[in-house]
């Protein structure tokens, strides 16, 4: 069934066509990836969906009854505190209408403690059934539990609203969201700001969501484990692709191929013609003159071909490096961090060497952030020191992009930072970075997320520095620009410190991963693990973690006293080996029917982008089993803890 129904959307700005002749449909299940380019008009399509902009022409239909929820990328930075002073507050907010019912079941428990009215016992009766139906008995455990998830802590849920972090108050933005459970999810790049835990249950929660989502990433591991289906939006047109962002790549290049061919094709076939018309009438009987016209008529039959366009140019990026440091870049020594009363981290202690690509990894609010505001000199530690190597210039880019100003324009922005450049340089830096033309002029207040991280990243190139300190880079970029920048830091010949969430991007360039655990280690809440596989640094210090963590979990026990041969420890033991081989052997089948599952999946995804990739009725058909087929799958893997 078709719970929204986009047809034929147009929008533009002036004269610049933001949306041309949109249409797709979401069906209930539906879990949609919606990529592109920064500012190709993925939030404008959100904002047309909701009712907030409305379209030069097209409709959308939405199911009635059918709730719409949406986590907007400035959802953090837009919480109403008139909803609540906390977290745990702002949550119950999400339930007016549940919060309205309470309130009038208490004024009519007060009306009957002063009348013997039968009325109001009715009337309250009558409320109350409709508040259990509608549950408001469970909500404010449901929202509990959600903050739970999202990765808050019993005090963090009753902080005040404004000492939450940036990324807190996104989690929290996500969790109002979630806990509604609406019938349509639309999310505008859920992950940034998130820890790699809390992203980890958004996936499973999404991925077994039984409602549809329509989701804006750049996050590939994200996309791939959450989507069935993918639209791409390019040049102000959308198009619809079975699969997650994987699948998507190959059918979107075939596609390209095959346009390409049938425009190459009635090109040749166009000129052929003209050929024959230009020799008909170089006859210039009368029947020659017949078959030109003839000819001439049937070309201005024929439907032209718009030669397909190339896919959106990704920014460029090369960064610079002033001059060599010393082999020692950065030390930081028994580093330790509190606000007030409260612990931060303690024995903090690395040393940093020159051309390594360290990353810090840990749940939001360890304080990764912090740390690198202490190396910088931007904070103080309550103990500890930090040192620098010989030679050692730093360049520091700022999840947050708090240096631009929003005055500016986006030329005045950089030509202030090196005004020692020439206007043509500038420019072309720009360019580099996808601002062309009358883009300079913009200002910066007005720019979308990813187009100020793409500003910051134009100073960063610019200054010349030979270590890199990075903070969330890749938030806000498209997929294209991180691929860019992985690419350019790849082949940066100085000294990467950085924190991320993006773990193709940490795969791809850690050298070593530092993790701050508060409370792991007796000395300290540091561990430094060496990445000895250049491209799966992530993955290998992940490996590493939960091997270290299992061998912590079956550590050996101190040898028990042999048993005797009393009959009551005789059958105990023999009932517990049995125990034991009966979950052997049920590992084994569910390992089996994963396997099984596996290569079906396999078969199912070879004949959705083969033979059935025209065949609706099949596809539909093969989309129903493969959901059967993963959702089971799912189950399997959460009992035997793959």
């Amino acid at each position: 069934m078709t719970v929204l129904s986009v047809a034929d959307i147009s929008l533009s700005f002036g004269d610049r066509q933001i949306l041309e002749r949109i249409s797709f449909s979401l069906a209930e299940n539906d879990r949609v990836g919606l990529i592109g380019v920064n500012g190709c008009g993925k939030s404008t399509l959100l904002k047309v969906i909701i009712g907030e902009l409305e379209p030069d022409e097209g409709q959308i239909y939405i199911s009635r009854d059918k709730t719409v929820g949406i986590l907007r990328q400035d959802s953090a930075f837009t919480l109403d505190d008139t909803l609540g002073y906390n977290a745990l507050e702002q949550m119950y907010g999400a339930f007016p209408e549940l919060l309205a019912a309470e309130a009038e079941l208490r004024e009519l428990e007060e009306r009957m403690q002063h009348s013997s009215e039968l009325s109001l016992a009715k009337q309250y009766d009558e409320k109350n059934t409709r508040f259990i139906r509608d549950g408001g008995l469970e909500f404010r455990g449901r929202c509990a539990s959600t903050l739970l998830k999202m990765g808050f802590d019993e005090e963090s849920m009753r902080r005040p609203l404004h000492t939450l972090s940036g990324g807190q108050r996104t989690r929290l933005a996500l969790a109002r969201q979630l806990s509604r459970e609406p019938d349509i999810l639309l999310l505008d790049e859920p992950t940034n700001h998130l820890d790699i835990e809390t992203m980890l249950f958004l996936e499973n929660y999404l991925a077994q969501y039984r409602k549809s989502v329509l989701v804006i990433s750049h996050d590939r591991y994200f996309l791939d484990r959450v989507t069935s289906k993918t639209l791409v939006l390019e040049y102000g047109r959308a198009r619809m692709y079975n699969g997650n962002y994987t699948a998507s790549i190959e059918q979107r290049r075939i596609d390209r191929e095959i346009a390409e061919k049938h425009y190459q094709n009635q090109q040749k076939e166009i000129a052929r013609q003209e050929a024959y018309i230009a020799q008909q009438r170089a006859w210039n009987r009368e029947r020659n003159i017949i078959a030109a016209e003839s000819r001439l008529k049937l070309l201005a039959k024929m439907e032209r071909l718009e030669r397909p366009r190339e896919a959106p140019k990704s920014i460029r990026l090369s960064f610079s490096k002033s001059h060599d440091s010393g082999n020692e870049v950065l030390h930081v020594k028994r580093l330790a961090m509190a606000f007030g009363g409260k612990k931060l981290f303690h024995g903090i202690e690395f040393l940093l060497k020159k051309k390594e690509r360290m990353f810090i990894v840990g749940p939001n609010g360890c304080g990764k952030s912090t740390l690198l505001k202490l190396i910088l000199g931007k904070l103080t530690p309550t103990e500890g020191r930090v040192e620098s190597g010989y030679n050692v210039e730093i360049g520091y880019y700022d999840q947050e992009n708090q240096n631009l100003s929003p005055d500016n324009t986006v030329l005045d922005e950089l030509w202030n930072a090196y005004p020692q450049k020439t206007e043509t340089e500038i420019r072309n830096t720009l360019a580099l970075f996808r601002f062309i033309g009358e883009d300079v002029y913009r200002e910066v207040g007005v720019l979308s997320g990813g187009e100020r991280a793409r500003l910051t990243l134009a100073k960063l190139i610019l200054s010349e520095m030979n270590l890199l300190v990075l903070d969330e880079p890749t938030n806000h970029l498209d997929i294209d620009s991180r691929e860019a920048l992985e690419g350019a830091l790849a082949a940066f010949d100085g000294t990467i410190l950085a924190v991320s969430h993006d773990r193709y991007f940490m795969d791809k360039l850690a050298t070593r991963v530092y993790a701050i655990h508060p409370g792991d280690t007796f000395e300290g809440d540091g561990l430094d693990y060496p990445v000895t596989r250049v491209g799966h640094g992530y993955s290998e210090y992940l490996e590493w973690k939960q091997k270290r963590e299992g061998n912590a979990a079956s550590a050996p026990t101190p040898q028990a006293a042999p048993i005797s041969d009393n009959k009551a420890q005789y059958l105990a033991r023999k009932a517990s080996e049995a125990e034991a081989r009966k979950e052997k052997a049920r590992r084994e089948r569910l390992t089996k029917e994963a396997a099984a599952l596996e290569r079906e999946l396999e078969e199912i995804e070879a004949e959705l982008f083969g033979s059935a990739a025209t065949d609706y009725t099949r596809a539909a058909e093969l989309d129903a089993r493969k959901t059967e087929a993963e959702e089971r799958l799912l189950e399997i893997y959460e009992i035997i803890g793959v």
